[in-house]
Order: C-alpha cells, then structure tokens, then sequence
C-alpha cells in the first residue's frame, strides 16, 4: 500500500495500519525491571531531523527514502510544537475555525453535498507539513521480536515510514497512536520518517478552545513484545451490594504463541489474597475471583489493590510480566435521579484541565502533572473533567492513586460548525447525523473506552464537548453503553436536541446556567440529576459569587455540583526584549488573527502555575462538601 494524500480530505479515512486500541498497561520482563525499566521499551525522544513546509505542495515528497538527502533538513525535538520551535503561526481560537473568514471551507458531505471536496486540505493553502526524520538501531532484546512504534499524540494528521516502506497514517490527536514495524526493522540503521500535517478533515471535529499547534507532542517510543504477549488486559471488579465483599473478573488476549499466565492479587500492603493460572492464547479468561472483604477507593481513600500476570511459554521460561493497580468502587444512578458513589451521595468539586505548560504549551512533564494534582488536594478539589480530549497516559494513574474522580472526555469538538457568531446555526454541523461521519468518532469512542476502561478514578465517560447533537453521538452513547455498566455517561449537547435526551446523557449537563434556572430544573419533577459542566468561568477578577452555586447542593440531592472553567491559563512566556524578562502571553499576543485574545487566560492558576486569588474561594467552598 502506497500513501494517499487524498485521505486528508476524507473523514471516512481516519485510520490506515493502525492497530486496535488496548488497555495502558506497561509490562517488563521480571520484577526487577519494575524500578529499573522494562528493556521491551525504547525512547525515540530527543532530536530529530525536520522540514518546514508551509502547504503540502511544498513538501519534500521523498523524504522517506532511506537514501535521501536531508542535510539541509533543520533539527527539532520531539515531543515538541512545531510553532512552538520557531515555524508556523501560534494561533489561540475559541470557537471558529481557524480559517473562518479567509477560506471558505464546509465539512464533507454536508450541505446536502452526498460527495468530497477535491483538495479541501491536501491542496490547502493553510496546511503546514512538517517532515520529522530519526535513524535508530536495535538493542538485543528488540532483535528478533515484534515490533511496534507508539506515538502517543501527534496534531493533526500522521503519516509513517520505515526504511522506505509505508507503514500507516492516523487522525485522532490526543489518542495513541500504534503501528507493526516489524515486516520491515532493520537491526541497524533503521530510517523512521514521519509527516505530520497541521490539517486534515479531522479539523471539523477538533475544534477546541485552545491554541492551535502542530506536530509530534507527546512521547515516541518503539515496543518489543516477546514470543507470548499479553496485548490487552480487562479488568472488571464488581463490589457486592453490602460493599463487603465482590468478585473480580479478568480477561486478556495473548498475541503469539499459548502461554501459560500466572496471576496473583495483592492487597495494598502486598499480602497475596488470591492466584490463579490459565493457559491458552487468543482471549484467555480468568475463572471469577472472590473476596470477603474489600478496600473500596474513594477520594477520601483511594485503595488499591495489586495485580501482576506472569507469562510463560512452553518450557516455562518467564517472557514477561504485566502489573496493574486496580479498585472497587460502585457508581450508580438510581430511581431516585441521585448519583450514588460507593452508596454515598456523589458532590463534585471539579475543574476543567488543559494540559498546560507556559514554556512548551501543550507539551507537559511528569513534574507538571504531579503538581497540578497536589495544587487539586490541597484546594478540596475531587474531580477533573479531561477538556476536552484524552490526556497524557499518566494522569489516570494518578489520579487513581490521589483519589481524583475522572470525567473522560472524547477527543471531539465540532463548535465551530453549529454555532456562527454567536448563533446555533447547524446547518452544516458535524458530526451530527451524518454517516458518513459516524465510524471516525464511534473510533474515538472506542480508543477512550479500551486505552483507560480499568482506571477506578473514572466515573463518567464523556462523548465530547460542544458538538450539538445528532444520531452519531447517540451511537457514542450506545457504544460505551454496551460495553461498560459501571459507569455514566456525559454529554452538554443535546441540551441543544431535547428529542434525543433519553438516548444521550445520564445527567442534565448544562454551562453557566444560572443558579435560579438550576432551581427551576430540579423543581419541575426533573429526568435526570443535574450537572454543571461548566460554570463559574474564571476570567480577570471573577469567581465570585460560589455560594450561590454551593447552597443547591444543601438544598437539592439532585444536583452533583460542577466543574469550573478552568484550571490553568494558557499563555507562553515570551521573553520581552524591552525590559529583558520572560513575560507571559495570551491569545492575539502573537499576532495572529483572528484570536480570541486573553479569553485564553481563565484559569484558576497563572500559566506558570501560580494560584490566582480566586483559588481561596474554591478552597474554602469546596472545602465544605468534601
């Protein structure tokens, strides 16, 4: 198969060699590796060498030859914004289209236009490329297995090849993306090229407030699995009704050879409470575990339980071993419309969070996640909505161990094509009820669901953000429906469709909605428990006003609170040559237009993380329902 620069201009094409999402587990090949690092993993971060091309015709179209000549090729790192390292144009937008009012651009197959549009990006005026180059070899433990590249975000559009061989291209920023190398690994000199494209049709439906980057962004790293590996791993720990006692009940799928897996579940303090050995390949189900007494996690005590799977081949020599962390807890919506979590009634005390960092925008370190989750603890804050994609492979972990529920956002928001100056207009609004839009997000769908389905700390998996609505977010709905019963799902828009509301959302979700509306709601012998989304948008010297927010959750059980808007300023520093400092800027700073200028800049902290007076207040009021 040959690479198609027409896929950029068809959302039916969003995905090409992509493997199947899976669970996040990690896995190494003895215990030891657990504090040392597992050998089957390999960093292609650091410096790579890098083209500029400001349309795609433009582009050095054989650059993934391995006899290429690219001395003349730049040096940039990876994970990085390709704005960000001196090209391109820093653009922060709320909700347009980045080129509203310069281009005029519709989705596919909208308009009542059963057809593409020839060039729509591939031959786009505003389409910046990007061509990464890096040359790698083999250590011992890759040589002779299966090999695969993981790219865990790349923005927008990726295409790959290795040694001259196309391998595969994706959509889907936020989500990792996987691909099998090994037809083609060399065990030295091997040629990694990668094309990353600032636009494609997937465009229409990443449109979120924030500023607009390109490039490879997150981690790059080549896996080696061993003759039997585990590729995927279900956990399902169901607590009893009395939150005593439960079963656990576990399923994986082993690629390669039949292995036997051992498996054993350890409490917190690592005393062995259960073990158990199957063998087989393909799908191998563990026989249902019980347990008499159970830890449940909770904010207030978010245990853990640990479980490791060692898997050997014929001659029972160890090939690897697969650690997890897991919880019990329940989450239940009942008769009542009263989210109950582990039989108690669910009070969020949430924020929307960015991934942000002021001197690498949306490229943020270990150290970054950390502190964000410390600065949540000490300020009363429980719950994080993921604004409004899924985040770095980390943070679920953490927040399972900091005891932070989760709300798991989609990759998806589609604003600019419903909602024109102001108006719902969506006359052209994808994804909608558009099948020809309705594999690529039900894919989006499916990657959250599979990469974070054992992570006790979400409680709600959310089908996007300000997408209006349609029969194609149902089908989102449908799906996580059919695959998980121990969660809710969100979703804000189809506020906008009240026809569709018994098929999209287990709760009322609304923004800013003022408090005497919420009473109006929850008066009216409501559907559903209500759900602020978003409210309290901290913006300049705002925030005032909480209580009012606050005595509804006295007043009205229904009501589960909120997630403020938001948590972190997105701004950069620049350094000013005037007074010789590094300063921070906001949107329209870096002279782009259109902008929608310090509207980038309501967080509760700074951007280098600072906590702004208006912390305090959250503090104080969520402190009252922790």
């Amino acid at each position: 198969m040959q690479a198609n620069l027409q896929w950029l201009d068809d959302p039916e094409v969003f995905r090409v060699n992509q493997l199947p999402a899976h669970s996040d587990h990690h896995y190494y090949h003895d215990t030891a590796e657990f504090k040392t690092g597992s050998r089957f993993i390999k960093s292609l971060n650091g410096a790579w060498r890098f083209n500029f091309a400001k349309t795609p015709a433009e582009r050095p179209v054989d650059f993934y030859q391995p006899d290429f000549d690219a001395t003349d090729f730049d040096t940039i790192q990876v994970p990085g914004h390709i704005e960000l390292a001196g090209y391109g144009q820093i653009q922060y937008i709320n909700t347009l289209y980045p080129w509203e009012g310069k281009i005029y651009r519709r989705p596919p197959y909208t308009l009542n236009q059963d057809q593409l549009t020839p060039g729509l990006f591939s031959d786009a005026a505003d389409n910046t490329v990007g061509s990464y180059l890096k040359t790698f070899d083999l250590n011992d433990a890759f040589k002779g297995q299966r090999i695969i590249i993981q790219f865990q975000g790349v923005e927008e559009a990726l295409y790959v090849w290795l040694n001259g061989h196309f391998i595969g291209y994706a959509e889907d920023s936020f989500t990792p993306s996987e691909f099998d190398l090994t037809p083609y690994i060399q065990d030295q000199g091997n040629v990694l090229a990668v094309r990353v494209y600032k636009r494609s049709t997937a465009a229409f439906i990443e449109d979120q407030d924030m500023f607009r980057f390109s490039g490879i962004f997150r981690d790059v790293n080549i896996l080696a699995e061993p003759a039997s590996h585990i590729t995927d791993l279900d956990i399902r720990p169901v607590p009893n009704a009395n939150l005593k006692s439960g079963e656990l009940n576990i399923t994986t799928k082993v690629t390669g050879e039949p292995a036997t897996l051992a498996l054993t579940v350890k409490d917190h303090d690592g005393r062995v409470l259960t073990s158990q050995t199957q063998t087989g390949s393909g799908s191998v189900t563990f026989d249902t575990m019980l347990f008499d007494q159970l830890h449940l996690w909770s904010p207030q005590t978010p245990y853990l339980y640990q479980l490791a799977i060692e898997v050997y081949d014929a001659d029972h020599q160890l090939l690897e071993v697969v650690p997890y962390q897991f919880g019990f807890r329940t989450v239940e919506l009942r008769d009542d419309k009263v989210i109950y979590v582990n039989n108690k009634r669910l009070v969020i005390n949430g924020v929307n969070r960015h991934e942000w960092n002021a001197h690498t925008g949306r490229v943020i370190s270990m150290a970054d996640m950390r502190a964000d989750i410390q600065t949540m603890l000490a300020n009363n804050i429980n719950a994080d909505r993921t604004c409004h994609y899924p985040d770095q492979l980390p943070w679920y972990q953490l927040c399972d161990e900091a005891g932070i529920y989760l709300m798991a956002e989609n990759n998806l928001e589609s604003h600019g094509s419903w909602q024109k100056m102001g108006a719902i207009e969506p006359s052209y609004n994808v994804p909608g009820d558009n099948p020809h839009w309705l594999a690529a997000v039900i894919d989006r769908a499916r990657s959250n669901y599979e990469w974070f389905k054992n992570h006790p700390s979400i409680i709600f998996w959310s089908l996007g953000n300000e997408s209006y609505a349609g029969e194609d977010i149902a089908a989102m709905q449908a799906f996580y429906k059919e695959h998980d019963d121990s969660r809710l799902v969100h979703y804000e828009g189809v506020v906008h469709t009240p026809e569709l509301k018994d098929r999209i959302s287990d709760v009322e979700s609304r923004m800013y909605e003022k408090p005497q509306n919420i009473v109006a709601y929850l008066e009216d012998n409501p559907t559903k428990p209500f759900l602020d989304c978003e409210y309290m948008h901290d913006m300049g010297n705002s925030l005032g006003g909480m209580q009012s927010y606050n005595d509804l959750i006295d007043k009205y059980p229904m009501y589960k609170g909120g997630f403020i808007w938001d948590f972190i300023d997105q701004a950069l520093f620049v350094h000013d040559p005037i007074t010789d400092q590094d300063v921070l800027r906001y949107g329209g700073d870096f002279d782009e237009r259109h902008s929608d200028y310090e509207f980038s800049g309501d967080g509760l902290m700074f951007a280098d993380r600072t906590p702004k007076p208006a912390m305090q207040e959250v503090k104080y009021y969520y402190g009252l329902h922790k």
